[in-house]
């Protein structure tokens, strides 16, 4: 087998796999499938949100892209005068830097230079600007979507125009088009990633942002870079996993494998009680320490690596109740993201997340470059002195962390998914199931799931199981104290994850998600 894509939207996936039966690498099949999903799914993504990228290729350290923008010069607390918190929706929501092209950006001369990329960025977005201009097919989820979510989105500047059809919001199978959006991924095209930030399309960018009410400026823009940095790694029983360092949740996704791995015992696995319990338990002990510690790494107290010791890692074990369930709440997050992986023939892989955070972010579109800017500024505290105090030039804290593990028998797997808050949950569920459960990759992505705490637009702090696990072990968990709501079988709050497993074989396994649109796709 050549290559391997998976992503939450069947047309992406398509480009992608395009891209890797043209010779592509990995890295062009991402960027190919990240710009398809910021058209086609746009309810989930866009190029106004932030960006993180995992990279592996055989023989050297695993590397990341942090494309996280950080809050405008002019966005201060004095901004929001009279409010205790920042809004979800409207231009001041709009307050960060969109990070995702310099993401786009960093990787295609990552590729160029070291996994000796040829395909040109033109070609690259060539099935985004097509769909953006001749239009796709409206999803269930974008229908579903633009529907609870319209009370307080179409008042928002050119919502209604963009994503609305006669004031209604556009119906499954219908054809839908972003001509504006259109004009801008051809500008970039041409142009080059960097034109987004300090060239002509930033110039406009910056009009659109300044007409729609949004402080942030050109000049934001023109001092915003990607940066490729290491990861946070973490060695466990049988691999080693890797994910985002700061200001993303990364840590406490290793944070929870890393407990789990500790206490589990014979018999736990993922589809029972036992099992779920201990990595219910191990992700309120890993959410602590990610309310603890984590921001913009600038402004951080320690490096995140060094939480990762074995001591800290004994400490949150032993504090895992195994007979019962321990309170929760801990303060949380909310978030709408798309996760792709790609492989390729040369074994380099890619595990990429890329989001506006809300469903359509701010709900702000720009007039003339048609797309709408995201609202991940509403994670900062609007108190002074606290770990995510909102500051000119900050980062904001990110739900957003690709996943990818080398197992010790010589697989990868390349793992991820959406879902905010959710996301840490089902990389361990996926993770373990494949890992430690028994299951593969497809069943380990498709079993029943659960969430802890609040899903994508809802203050919760429910125990969310779907309705495919036994009742008995509903009910076990029930006993252990644990506040259980049932879902729907296939709940898209669940989030939409994503997994390929590259054996030493060449041989690659694929999983997508029910609850999404997408596919596996590979040759």
């Amino acid at each position: 087998m050549r290559g391997a894509v998976v992503s939450p939207h069947s047309l992406a996936s398509q480009a992608g796999l395009a891209v890797l039966r043209e010779g592509g690498n990995a890295i062009e099949a991402t960027i190919a499938m990240a710009s398809t999903l910021a058209v086609v799914y746009p309810h989930m993504t866009g190029i106004g949100g932030d960006g993180f990228w995992l990279l592996h290729r055989p023989g050297h350290p695993v590397l990341s892209i942090d494309a996280c923008g950080a809050a405008g010069a002019a966005v201060t607390r004095d901004l929001y005068q009279g409010l205790e918190t920042i809004p979800w929706r409207g231009p001041l929501a709009a307050n960060t830097v969109a990070g995702t092209v310099s993401g786009w950006g960093a990787a295609f001369e990552h590729s160029r230079t070291q996994w000796g990329g040829k395909l040109p960025l033109s070609r690259l977005l060539e099935s985004a600007i097509h769909y953006a201009t001749h239009g796709f097919p409206v999803t269930h989820s974008q229908e579903e979507n633009t529907r609870s979510k319209l009370k307080e989105l179409q008042a928002q500047p050119n919502f209604a125009k963009t994503f609305l059809r006669d004031g209604a919001p556009p119906v499954y199978g219908s054809r839908h088009a972003f001509p504006e959006l259109a004009t801008t991924l051809a500008q970039i095209a041409r142009a080059g990633t960097d034109d987004f930030y300090r060239g002509d399309l930033a110039q406009q960018i910056g009009q659109d942002l300044a007409m729609v009410g949004s402080a942030i400026t050109a000049e934001d823009l023109a001092a915003h870079h990607a940066q490729i940095k290491a990861p946070l790694h973490l060695k466990l029983s049988n691999a080693t996993v890797y994910n985002m360092a700061p200001p993303t949740q990364g840590l406490a996704s290793l944070m929870i494998l890393g407990t789990f791995d500790r206490i589990r015992q014979s018999g736990w696995t993922p589809d029972n009680a036992a099992g779920i319990h201990a990595l219910v338990e191990s992700t309120k002990q890993a959410f602590l320490q990610r309310d603890k510690f984590v921001t913009d790494p600038k402004h951080m107290s320690v490096d995140a690596q060094t939480l990762l010791t074995n001591a800290r890692l004994d400490a949150m074990a032993a504090a895992v109740p195994q007979n019962s369930a321990s309170p929760w709440p801990a303060p949380a997050s909310d978030g709408d993201t798309t996760w792709m992986g790609v492989t390729d023939s040369e074994g380099r892989a890619v595990s990429m997340i890329q989001s506006i955070y809300f469903e359509f972010g701010s709900g702000v579109v720009l007039p003339q470059s048609g797309f709408w800017w995201q609202n991940r500024g509403c994670s900062f505290d609007l108190r002074p002195n606290r770990l995510r105090s909102l500051e000119p030039g900050r980062k904001p804290f990110h739900t957003l962390n690709p996943a990818m593990a080398q197992l010790d028998d010589g697989r990868l797997l390349v793992y991820g998914t959406m879902g905010g808050e959710g996301q840490p949950q089902t990389q361990a569920a996926v993770f373990s199931r494949y890992v430690w459960g028994g299951h593969n990759v497809r069943t380990a992505v498709a079993a029943p799931r659960w969430l802890l705490g609040r899903t994508w637009a809802e203050q919760s702090t429910s125990l969310k199981l779907e309705g495919r696990f036994a009742p008995d072990t509903i009910q076990a968990l029930r006993d252990l104290g644990h506040p259980v709501e049932v879902v729907a079988d296939f709940d898209e709050r669940m989030g939409h994850a994503g997994a390929l497993v590259l054996h030493s074989n060449g041989l690659i396994e694929g999983g997508e998600d029910p609850r999404s649109d997408g596919c596996v796709a590979a040759w």
